[in-house]
């Protein structure tokens, strides 16, 4: 259990950060940008991490960054936890580990880096969380405010910490930030001006123990919100169209609404503070599928309450090109489709892939589980999966709640799969990989999945179509 911490304790002990001894927990991007910043306010900064620096990969000029930096590689030190006076840690690391329960006992603070550049900047955050769409609603509000001349920073889960942007002081006017539940559980005090809940499925169970737990951490985004800041919510989410906060609440939706931003037959169209009317014809939308349409919905909502013009909203939208490994197209062969969707990485985003199709679909789908129930998919794999192609720890769990319902077959990896997936295949199909799992069993992440995907994909024979 998380312990509580006064607002006015954090905002004191942030307000006098000079000589008070710190520690950042983990070295990775986040770690090393956070420390970088505490060190530019006078504190005394330890970073650590298990890893040794050969493990990090860093050169001599990554450590030259670390001037003035105690440096505690490859293990952590009690006495280091123990005797700061606060510890900011980076998402991966979990929360009941045994040295920052400890901690908290003793009454100090463990923050996670969004709690911190709260408390050291006056610049507003937008701030996006959700199970599904969380990077592309973030990059989308990126793009829009960038073509409305607003000079955001984008980043956050989705890449650059945001440590990074107050280390360029005065280069940005809006920080737009993606937000995971492992950095939302470790925030106090942490109040964007606009929030943004996306939707919301079972995801990362086997760290927050039930889905009423991850739910909580969600909704801590707008816990800290005033009257006059903004909540924009996903109106076609059974449980998320029903939360309320502090802030003013908007929802998007597939549907018709009274306030907020939605579809109306063909075209987008919007009721908000500074824009009522139509935003444009869904037709001029660039991105597929009916995951980005709402992600679409998002982000307009979101940048058009940060005061972008409508004008940009369409022109960004319009132009916008899909992440890398969500829904990707990766090649045609003799007709048959291959996508990339490594970034499906629970059941609810792989859903949302299935739905975009309507002709018939050789699934390749497997990972490490997360204690997830894979029985929601039934009706989809029974309507347009023409083969289920399983890898991974969860290919026996996933055999036996939805192997029932088509050809379902086992491959031993990602480049037997596709083999499996290509001699099945017929013109007007898709190979789809969308795992409805975490990709730690088999590779480092979901990047490196879709990667491998690719190369396999790449490498089949057979003429471009």
């Amino acid at each position: 259990m998380l312990c509580r911490i006064a607002g006015t304790q954090l905002t004191k002990l942030f307000g006098e950060l000079k000589d008070q001894t710190v520690t950042v927990v983990g070295a990775a991007r986040t770690g090393v940008a956070a420390a970088r910043l505490l060190a530019g306010k006078g504190a005394r900064v330890t970073l650590t991490d298990v890893r040794s620096v050969s493990d990090l990969g860093w050169d001599a000029g990554g450590l030259s960054a670390l001037a003035g930096i105690h440096l505690e590689l490859g293990g952590h030190h009690r006495e280091t936890f123990l005797e700061s006076r606060l510890l900011v840690v980076s998402p991966g690391v979990p929360d009941d580990q045994e040295l920052l329960r400890e901690a908290r006992l003793r009454g100090i603070p463990v923050v996670d880096e969004n709690e911190m550049v709260y408390h050291l900047t006056e610049i507003p955050i937008v701030a996006v969380t959700g199970t599904n769409g969380k990077s592309t609603t973030t990059t989308l509000v990126g793009e829009i405010l960038k073509e409305s001349g607003l000079k955001p920073f984008v980043g956050g889960n989705l890449g650059s910490p945001l440590s990074q942007a107050l280390l360029e002081p005065n280069s940005y006017r809006i920080l737009v930030a993606e937000v995971s539940s492992f950095q939302l559980e470790r925030t106090f005090d942490f109040r964007p001006w606009v929030a943004v809940v996306t939707n919301l499925t079972p995801d990362h169970i086997d760290r927050h123990h039930g889905l009423e737990a991850y739910a909580r951490c969600k909704k801590k985004i707008f816990k800290q919100q005033g009257p006059e800041d903004f909540l924009v919510l996903n109106g076609d989410d059974p449980e998320v169209s029903t939360w309320k906060g502090p802030g003013k609440v908007f929802l998007f939706s597939r549907s018709p609404l009274q306030e907020g931003v939605w579809v109306q037959e063909d075209r987008i169209e919007a009721s908000l503070p500074n824009f009522h009317g139509t935003l444009m014809p869904l037709k001029e939308i660039s991105l597929e599928g009916v995951h980005n349409l709402e992600n679409v919905l998002a982000a307009s909502a979101a940048a058009l309450l940060c005061g972008a013009s409508p004008q940009a909203v369409r022109c960004a939208v319009a132009s916008a090109r899909g992440l890398e490994h969500r829904m990707e197209f990766v090649r045609q062969i003799r007709g048959v489709r291959y996508i990339n969707d490594s970034k499906g990485t629970n059941v609810g985003a792989t859903v949302k892939s299935l739905e975009s199709f309507t002709c018939p679909i050789h699934l390749i789908a497997g990972g490490k589980g997360k204690g997830t129930d894979f029985r929601s998919l039934r009706p989809l794999v029974a309507k347009g999966v023409k083969t289920l192609i399983l890898i991974g720890q969860a290919a026996d769990a996933m055999t036996q709640e939805l192997g029932d319902l088509t050809e379902t077959c086992r491959a031993r990896d990602l480049k037997e799969a596709v083999a499996l997936a290509a001699v099945r295949s017929r013109s007007g199909e898709v190979v789809l990989l969308s795992p409805a799992c975490a990709s730690f069993d088999m590779f480092l992440n979901f990047e490196e999945r879709g990667k491998v995907f690719k190369e396999v994909v790449m490498a089949l024979p057979g003429e471009e179509s």
